[in-house]
């Protein structure tokens, strides 16, 4: 069988698939990956992957420039002839289906949170629903990442006959995200790892870490992630260097090794607007350590408030702040329990191999 799985890049694809990748692999089967090329291509070929290469503007709405994304994947679809593909990121989702439709290839989508597209009114949001209700008529079947999404999705594009199912992110590999390190709250040292965009709760974060700072000089706020200062909700550097330059933050600009910078902190925050399984919270649950999100939907799934870590109001800098002094004032004793919280609901829910086998299972039942 030959597997196409087209995404909006190929970090995304490598970050995020790979423990699927590897399965289908396993068992014989054919992939191939497509995405707009980067650093991470190749790591996709060394997997044992066909990579296929395409351009794509991830946050334009240029007509022109979306036909051609159109054409270029009905080429590599018509050529490389799939059994069936899986699609992400809302690009590949709309054209990719239409392409694929064209071709008469069964199509999987993931809709990994509802974004900006649901977030925000105007033209581009109205139509990017027209798009996808357009896309979807025919797909074989659309995972959602948690209730939420799944109705406000089908609330706002009505697709009554649409094969819809729940499936909790792109799961963990719990090998890979267990923690060689005790919790340390000397210092506490708080974690957010997002790409910096507003939607993500950064400014809250760097408005909450400014003034606990000014009263806990020696907790530190880090911030990892990539500056998008190109997406209209980008958080520009200027912005961000007053906060680095008062020595509010820390800021680490991007780092493959996630795992041994989650390692290293006391609690991780996530104070998003909206997501679909935040997956960095998962691997900060899978590692012990406590963390602190929004009460919105795909955030909240990955905490029970009080155990395994704290919600807060979303959009609130003073909510997370206080949250975030709770977090301060806690022995290192109760850290470390809700560290093994989240640890046991990751294992009990979040494990890769859960999801894995649902791709596996449904591909089956389409095919067959």
């Amino acid at each position: 069988m030959k597997i196409a799985i087209t995404v909006n890049t190929s970090w995304n694809i490598y970050n995020f698939r790979s423990g699927l990748i590897r399965a289908i692999i396993a068992q014989g089967h054919q992939v191939i990956a497509i995405a707009p090329e980067d650093e991470f291509s190749q790591r996709l070929v060394d997997m044992g992957c066909t990579f296929r290469s395409i351009k794509m503007d991830n946050t334009g709405s240029n007509p022109i420039t979306d036909l051609k994304l159109y054409l270029q994947l009905k080429k590599i679809y018509k050529r490389e002839k799939p059994d069936i593909i899986y699609q992400y990121t809302v690009k590949p989702n709309i054209y990719g289906s239409l392409a694929a439709r064209s071709l008469d290839i069964p199509v999987i989508n993931n809709v990994s949170g509802l974004g900006t597209v649901f977030l925000n009114k105007g033209m581009a949001p109205f139509i990017a629903k027209k798009l996808y209700k357009w896309a979807f008529q025919q797909v074989a079947l659309v995972f959602f990442q948690n209730n939420d999404d799944k109705r406000d999705f089908l609330n706002q594009i009505k697709l009554p006959k649409l094969n819809t199912q729940l499936i909790p992110g792109s799961g963990i590999n719990l090998s890979t995200f267990q923690s060689q390190k005790e919790l340390s709250n000397r210092p506490v040292r708080f974690l957010m790892i997002a790409r910096l965009i507003l939607d993500k709760g950064v400014m809250e974060y760097l408005e909450a870490a400014r003034i606990l700072k000014q009263s806990h000089p020696m907790v530190e706020f880090q911030l990892l992630g990539q500056l998008d200062e190109g997406h209209a909700r980008g958080v520009k550097l200027d912005t961000l260097s007053s906060y680095i330059e008062e020595k509010s933050i820390c800021y680490l600009g991007t780092n493959d090794q996630v795992r041994d910078i989650i390692e290293d902190a006391t609690c991780v925050v996530l104070p998003s607007y909206r997501e679909g399984t935040p997956k960095t919270l998962l691997e900060a649950a899978a590692m012990g350590r406590p963390i602190i999100t929004t009460d919105v939907p795909g955030c909240r799934e990955v905490v029970v408030d009080g155990e395994n870590g704290l919600l807060c109001q979303v959009r609130s800098s003073q909510d997370l702040r206080e949250k975030m002094h709770q977090i301060i004032k806690k022995d290192l004793f109760s850290l470390k329990v809700m560290g093994e919280k989240g640890r046991k609901l990751v294992e009990d829910k979040f494990d890769e191999k859960i999801i894995i086998e649902k791709y596996l299972s449904e591909t089956s039942k389409i095919i067959d």
